[in-house]
């Protein structure tokens, strides 16, 4: 078959999509073609949800470690080819290779967590809840899934939902999106080495067309998904319309509070690393540092002078500490939000608007920015940038500063930066975000936790990863029994 060519995978094998040629699949540090996604159709989302339907009655029959044995065989062939995967991430997604080796390292956690169903899947009993009558409740699986993932973490992302889904007996269909298909093209080539069952996993690839067919179809009952806010509403109204359960991650404006008695030196790696890494990409970067009293003098000067010094470049080069954005257009638009926020008074202290790589003029490169003195009620600081731009805002105090976020309608993740005690226990208990940092420039969860989000960052209940993937991907039934002394002497 052509090289550039994307397939699905459907009922254990490759097939051609019924659709036509959809979205090229850019490499975008060096700007090549590398594949052309398909458009996608309700004809190939139908295919796909017969070969999980058909599959289904035999998956959920075998026992949970049964199950996990497929996902035993996962893990290890995740870590034979990991650097072969890590460098497919990079060629499609443009962040470094350290970056993809760390995504990719998440998702495998995951699978090793999924591991343990046989545990995590268990309900509980009473005996004598009345006289002569027991009560049991246990978890039964839903039947088929879906789950809509998005550009910037190609294996992460769905690798917080496959693994579960089908170790607690579920079938399972992945949308991944049309401008990352490579990486999970690779990790489901792998998942079948395994002997996995024919229709347990599918992968449908395209645009829209096969994102509605998901969220429509009758017999598929719960949709993932995570991607922008104003997607996820869109999927969480239409889904949940249609009586699927849902959970849908949306968008993120994550703010770091800085403290006067933070140390400089970490404190600014550390947001550096988060605003930067993965050039900016990220659901749980930093896109707003609120600096209180006096940490705003030593902080914007360390910030600025971190990222000034960053090497952009092709992320499999070495030493390169950040590759680009995804697109053309992506570019563009984060340098008109880096101009409309000079617009709203803020000062471009560094600008990264017309970068360039060495040798890669091709490149959808956008350089880090620090955005000085963006007001707190401006539209940018409610925008989410999705891009290498971190802006400064100024606070009196701690109180201000919670104030500010509490303001924001995203709620995905929070962080601050102090030597007290005191400042950071009011911080964790006040501020109203899903993920919460002390410390910490990223908050994210390990596998074991749920990956949580608040306000306009999550639409549903039961979030990704861990027990709440759990309760997602299974339903509760609850027995109540009685045997009557009698009717057991007629036997």
């Amino acid at each position: 078959m052509p090289s550039t060519e994307v397939l699905n995978y459907i009922g254990g094998g490759w097939r051609r999509p019924h659709s036509a040629a959809g979205l090229e699949v850019i490499n975008p540090a060096t700007g090549n073609l590398l594949a052309v996604s398909p458009a996608g159709d309700a004809a190939d989302v139908e295919a796909a949800v017969q070969a999980a339907s058909a599959a289904f009655p035999e998956w959920r029959a075998m026992p949970p470690a049964e199950r996990v044995q497929y996902l035993f065989r996962f893990k290890q062939l995740l870590e034979d080819h990991f650097e072969e995967i890590a460098r497919i991430i990079t060629t499609e997604n443009g962040k470094t290779l350290a970056e993809a080796r760390g995504e990719l390292r998440r998702g495998v956690e995951n699978v090793e967590v999924a591991c343990g169903i046989p545990i995590l899947m268990q309900g509980y009993n009473l005996e004598d809840v009345a006289r002569g009558i027991d009560e049991l409740m246990f978890r039964q699986p839903l039947g088929v899934v879906a789950a809509i993932t998005p550009f910037n973490f190609p294996a992460m992302i769905p690798l917080w939902f496959l693994p579960y889904a089908i170790a607690c007996g579920n079938t399972f269909i992945l949308k991944p999106s049309d401008r990352v298909p490579l990486s999970m093209a690779r990790i489901v080539g792998l998942l079948s080495q395994t002997g996995l069952p024919a229709g347990v996993v599918n992968v449908v690839n395209g645009g829209k067309a096969a994102v509605d067919a998901l969220l429509d179809h009758p017999a598929v009952q719960a949709i993932s998904f995570v991607g922008s806010t104003r997607v996820a509403r869109y999927i969480y109204s239409r889904a949940s319309a249609s009586g699927k359960r849902v959970q849908c991650q949306g968008g993120a404006k994550n703010h770091v509070v800085v403290l006067p008695d933070a140390d400089p030196e970490t404190t600014t790696q550390i947001i550096a690393d988060s605003a930067y890494g993965c050039a900016g990409q990220r659901c749980l970067a930093v896109s707003v540092a609120v600096t209180v009293g006096d940490a705003r003098q030593w902080f914007r000067g360390s910030i600025t002078s971190a990222a000034a010094a960053l090497k952009i470049g092709d992320g499999l080069a070495e030493g390169v500490q950040m590759g680009p954005v995804i697109s053309q257009a992506s570019r563009r638009r984060i340098e008109d939000l880096i101009a409309a926020g000079a617009a709203e008074g803020a000062i471009a202290a560094v600008d990264g608007r017309g970068a360039a790589a060495p040798g890669l003029g091709n490149g959808s490169f956008v350089g880090p920015t620090v955005l000085d003195g963006i007001p707190a009620q401006s539209k940018l600081a409610e925008t989410e940038i999705f891009g290498p731009v971190l802006s400064l805002i100024h606070a009196s105090d701690v109180d201000e500063a919670i104030a500010i976020i509490s303001r924001n309608s995203y709620g995905n993740a929070s962080s601050i930066f102090t030597s007290s005690g005191a400042a950071a226990r009011k911080f964790r208990n006040l501020i109203p975000t899903g993920n919460v940092g002390v410390n910490i420039g990223v908050a994210a969860p390990m596998a074991y936790f749920p990956f949580s989000g608040w306000k306009g960052s999550f639409l549903g209940v039961l979030h990704a990863q861990g027990r709440d993937a759990v309760e997602f991907y299974t339903d509760k039934k609850v027995v109540i029994e009685r045997w009557p002394k009698e009717w057991s002497r007629k036997f």
